[in-house]
């Protein structure tokens, strides 16, 4: 049997990067999965994508109305969940002297505050045991310039696991964080402007990493399923770190 068979899943930031790979991963093992995103025309591509058991809801995670009609959709047609996926997310390149209050509140309203009522607002759907899965960073464990208001939101997520871990466990409901290194992703192209731009920054990032490449999403879905599923079944209130060595040498 599937080991995600009869699940219901939900995933914010579900219509690329990890988000994508990690509810591609999820239907592959038999859960149904909810993904989430800003923009229809993504949502749909990786609707068909998927192919099965995926139903894709348009809203952004700052807007509490949106994830209201997220739940509330989930409600009336799986009735609840068993596994959240947080992984919508938001990255700009740049420096302390340069960075705009306009940078700081939108980086910790879509990274920080936007999971936090993400799990919020599932919590009268979730059923005993089911799993939370943040996706924070490596950049959390370690000093990355240009990033600085972005690794204090992970490692907002960070400690947002462990109290949550705590708060839930009369419920056993698991909550843990993924940090991945650097990852090939959407999310490189948004950083930057021009393609020279983006082949320093991968230069950049892969020069950090050990194993001497960027990670594929599908390697940090891997993870997400472990978190997600009984595979870790006893375990709780920690971080597991997908970096090809980047803060472990």
């Amino acid at each position: 049997m599937s080991k995600l068979e009869g699940k219901v899943a939900v995933i914010t930031g579900g219509s690329s990067g990890i988000g994508l790979a990690s509810a591609k991963r999820f239907v592959e093992e038999g859960a149904y999965v909810f993904i989430t995103g800003r923009r229809a025309s993504e949502l749909e591509k990786a609707k068909a994508e998927i192919g099965r058991n995926v139903a894709t809801v348009q809203g952004d995670v700052t807007n509490l109305d949106d994830l209201d009609r997220l739940y509330e959709m989930i409600k009336t047609e799986k009735g609840s969940i068993d596994i959240v996926v947080a992984s919508a997310g938001f990255a700009e390149l740049v420096t302390l002297a340069d960075a705009t209050p306009e940078h700081f509140d939108k980086t910790f309203r879509t990274n920080v505050r936007g999971t936090f009522f993400t799990v919020q607002k599932a919590l009268p759907h979730l059923n005993e045991g089911a799993s939370i899965v943040l996706v924070s960073s490596s950049g959390h464990l370690i000093g990355a310039p240009l990033y600085g208001a972005y690794c204090a939101t992970k490692a907002a997520e960070r400690s947002f696991a462990r109290s949550w871990a705590a708060e839930l466990k009369g419920r056993s409901i698991r909550v843990n964080t993924i940090s991945p290194g650097p990852t090939d992703t959407p999310i490189i192209d948004l950083q930057v402007d021009s393609k020279e731009a983006k082949d320093a920054l991968v230069a950049g990032l892969v020069d950090m990493v050990p194993l001497g490449r960027l990670a594929r999403p599908e390697e940090i879905a891997s993870g997400v399923f472990f978190l997600a599923s009984a595979e870790s079944s006893f375990v709780t209130g920690s971080d597991l770190v997908v970096d090809g060595g980047q803060t472990q040498i």
